[in-house]
């Protein structure tokens, strides 16, 4: 006979279950949004998005909501849609990106110059090459010079994510490699943007901005914590980097970079990893998937495609995302361990590094950016060139994936031959 048990069982109510049910779902939904595939599945569909508004009945609704303009007076702000995206959304993407920067230089692999020094110099060849290969096509052409620096960055996001969908059986070193490649990308794409890119500095907001900074890290050095406390503070460096000439997501980076990244005594993170994981969800499900949308819609009809072929700029930047980065990150590492000291990762092969090289021409999100400033002026060579980085970034990718997809599963059969009995 079952006994009853001495007290009653003790439910939730409804309300309380709903509570924890909606709190367990927005978990959910943010663990999602830190997944690295799906933050590049958002860009891509964004992109596509993107796309087919533009080349659609709904061009002009598109092209209207994209170049209208929302303006916060008392802040001295004037923007259309599509800047706020690039300038202002971005600038979440950036701050993640940096908080992600200082950890690597400081508890991560660009802690040990040793173990760094491929990858490094990879990102490096991975840059210089690109940039050379787009003066030399759109020189001989005829074309503009102004856009060298489109092809030069790897966008993390895309192909972080294209790796996570191809790459479930390669060597997790080849993340590692393709991820200390990318941030140091991504820090001399920042410069690049910051010294090439900006527009007549004004000094007073420059140095406004950059007392903001030093507010900030005194703040956070003094252990005051509180988001209503950095959150503002941080919107002003933003609006008085922007008024300063600089392009306003280097106020993200610079942000992200001053947090701490190494948890303190009574801390189970660092600041740089809780805030920059808290971040995250917002900037691969909102912000870099809003800036494709705006930026990404260019038309691609046959006459564009026409003119694409034949003209250098755009020319340029989809050979040299593919070629020249592919060129220049393999031939730079392999460069580096002929003649140095430095060594690739006993788990990695060289045919790996290869796919990773052809995945580093995934130039979207900075090459999109820098394709807007580069010739913001001259709109039918910047919807050009933007086409340049989609096909560019395209063939890179399905190239990477396929040589990537090819090594996984050499590496799955190599797996079973060894787990295998003897008999």
């Amino acid at each position: 006979m079952a006994r009853r048990p001495l007290l009653p069982t003790l439910r939730p109510s409804r309300q309380n279950s709903t509570s924890a049910d909606d709190e367990r779902d927005r978990r959910s939904v943010a663990e999602f949004l830190r997944l690295e595939v799906t933050g590049g599945l958002l860009l891509l569909i964004a992109a596509a998005l993107a796309l087919v508004l533009a080349n659609s009945p709904l061009a002009g609704t598109y092209e209207d909501v994209r170049d209208h303009h929302l303006s916060v007076p008392f802040l001295g702000l004037d923007l259309s849609v599509g800047h706020w995206a690039s300038d202002g959304l971005l600038a979440v993407f950036f701050f993640v990106a940096g908080t992600e920067l200082k950890r690597e230089f400081v508890v991560g692999e660009l802690r040990r110059p040793a173990r760094a020094v491929l990858p490094i110099v990879a990102a490096v060849g991975g840059m210089v090459v690109p940039a050379l290969i787009y003066v030399l096509v759109a020189g001989v052409g005829g074309g503009d010079l102004d856009g060298w620096a489109v092809p030069m960055a790897t966008d993390i996001a895309f192909a972080l994510g294209v790796l996570a969908v191809v790459g479930r059986h390669l060597p997790s070193a080849l993340r590692t490699f393709l991820l200390t490649l990318a941030i140091v990308d991504d820090l001399i794409a920042i410069t690049v943007i910051a010294i090439f890119f900006t527009s007549a500095l004004d000094l007073w907001a420059l140095l406004g901005a950059v007392a903001g900074l030093a507010l900030f890290l005194l703040l956070h050095r003094l252990g005051v914590t509180g988001w209503y406390v950095y959150v503002p503070l941080s919107l002003a460096i933003w609006v008085l980097m922007y008024h300063s000439g600089v392009h306003a997501t280097i106020a993200g980076v610079a942000i992200g970079m001053l947090l701490r990244a190494e948890p303190g005594p009574l801390e189970k993170e660092a600041p740089a990893e809780r805030i920059g994981s808290l971040l995250h969800p917002l900037s691969a499900g909102l912000a870099v998937p809003l800036f494709a949308l705006f930026a990404a819609g260019v038309s691609v009809s046959g006459d564009t495609m026409g003119d694409l072929v034949r003209q250098p700029e755009a020319l340029g930047v989809v050979i040299a995302l593919f070629v020249g980065k592919t060129l220049g990150v393999f031939g730079s590492a392999w460069l580096t361990e002929r003649f140095t000291g430095a060594r690739l990762s006993p788990e990695l092969r060289w045919a790996d590094i290869l796919g990773g090289a052809m995945l580093a021409g995934v130039g979207f999100t900075v090459a999109l950016l820098v394709a807007e400033l580069a010739f913001e002026d001259v709109p039918v060579l910047r919807d050009e060139v933007k086409a340049g980085v989609l096909i560019g970034s395209v063939v890179s990718a399905v190239c990477a994936a396929v040589v990537l997809t090819a090594r996984g599963r050499a590496y799955l059969r190599a797996g079973q031959a060894t787990s295998s009995p003897s008999r």
